[in-house]
């Protein structure tokens, strides 16, 4: 027995004692984990998987080991993600630490850093939020003016951020600030952690269309914020700014390549099969099977990109600004998605409530509505199509 299949046969066995029965079954809305101080286990078995897979690392199933890490390979985390999906394993942990913060620590930050954070985030203890966007300058975010001034053994931060997802849930925020007023545009930014119930830190939910509240305005009124929480060198927060975008571009674009409705797991063509009819075991509309298809299609040729990219990058080949690309083209199939859900579906799918409205388990017209933010999140479209223009085909400006 070769050494990946010995832990392919060790995987499996210990996810049979180890993944609860009901971590085995769709994810609800309400159960979703994000972990930190306020996280309400609503389902106790969702606190034994996230332990579970914390104690072995396999949150962060390839970062160090010292780190809270699995230590994985690369092969040995494909293999992971073989077997839990081959359980329909519940994600123990969603993470805005795992996904963007925790890569960009593992590059720039102190060893001291690196032990003090990496580890709570790989085990949820602490739920963070971004600090990036500001009122009045939109994708322009070289231009934020929440500034940190130099008092002594802390920074003073006063300003304001917009956009910072589940700010009010969270625990604590990474932040650019400018702390050089003086310095180019692109430089005087740096890079600081701090907590969220700091004094001087309020947060204000912001209403979407689709009904929900995912972002907050996020205000700073003299929040001293130790200088140890300064990540990076100062007034270089820029290149750290840039490197954890891409790793946001990256997370986003993973949206797409997937025909899952919601977290239910229900594909296209089951929903289709359900509203229109079926004959002969396929889609009775030729109309609507021509599209499906046509959907699943692009749906896996950009996973198989996804995938050739993510080899690719095993080798040091990989271009980090295929992150704008992959964050396009995600979010594009994401949108397209729900435009085929709401052809499907008809006018069971538009609506809130009420006769006629068919309460599936997820609102299909809210996450239509909110498919619409997902090319403006982590850079707008337009922004990833100047940097594809510029940094991968290398058109003149």
């Amino acid at each position: 027995m070769t050494d990946l299949a010995k832990f392919r046969a060790e995987t499996r066995t210990w996810l049979a004692e180890h993944c609860p029965p009901t971590m085995r079954t769709p994810t609800p809305e309400e159960e979703v984990i994000w972990g930190g101080r306020q996280q309400q286990w609503i389902n106790p078995e969702s606190r034994v998987w996230l332990n579970n897979m914390a104690d072995r690392g396999w949150t962060v199933p390839r970062w160090p080991t010292e780190y809270g890490g699995g230590g994985l390979s690369a092969d040995e985390d494909k293999i992971l993600q073989e077997e839990l999906r081959r359980i329909k394993a519940r994600s123990p942990l969603q993470s805005f630490g795992i996904w963007m913060l925790g890569p960009a620590l593992l590059e720039f930050a102190s060893e001291d850093q690196k032990l003090k954070y990496l580890p709570e985030i790989a085990r949820g203890e602490i739920r963070w939020c971004q600090g990036y966007s500001e009122p009045g300058n939109g994708s322009d975010l070289a231009g934020l003016q929440t500034k940190a001034e130099d008092q002594g053994d802390f920074y003073l931060v006063n300003g304001a951020k917009i956009w910072t997802s589940y700010a009010d849930q969270a625990d604590w925020i990474f932040c650019l600030v400018r702390t050089d007023p003086a310095a180019p545009k692109h430089e005087g930014i740096s890079f600081l952690l701090f907590d969220m119930n700091s004094p001087g830190v309020t947060t204000s939910p912001i209403r979407l269309i689709s009904g929900a509240s995912p972002f907050c305005q996020t205000f700073f009124d003299d929040v001293k914020v130790p200088k140890q929480q300064l990540i990076g060198n100062l007034n270089k927060g820029w290149t750290i700014a840039k490197r954890l975008l891409q790793h946001e571009r990256q997370m986003v674009s993973g949206i797409g390549g997937n025909s899952a409705l919601g977290g239910s797991g229900t594909q296209l063509e089951h929903v289709a099969k359900q509203y229109v009819g079926e004959m002969e075991g396929q889609i009775a509309d030729p109309a609507i099977r021509s599209g499906v298809t046509e959907h699943r299609m692009n749906d896996s040729a950009f996973r198989f990109t996804l995938a050739r990219a993510a080899e690719e990058a095993k080798t040091g080949n990989s271009d980090g600004h295929l992150a704008s690309m992959f964050k396009y083209y995600g979010t594009e199939q994401n949108k397209r998605k729900y435009e085929r859900m709401l052809e499907i579906m008809g006018t069971q799918a538009v609506g809130w409530g009420g006769p006629g409205f068919d309460e599936r388990e997820t609102n299909i017209t809210g996450q239509w509505l909110r498919s619409k933010a997902n090319s403006i999140e982590g850079g707008t479209s337009e922004v990833q199509l100047n940097v594809i223009a510029k940094r991968v085909l290398g058109l003149p400006d």
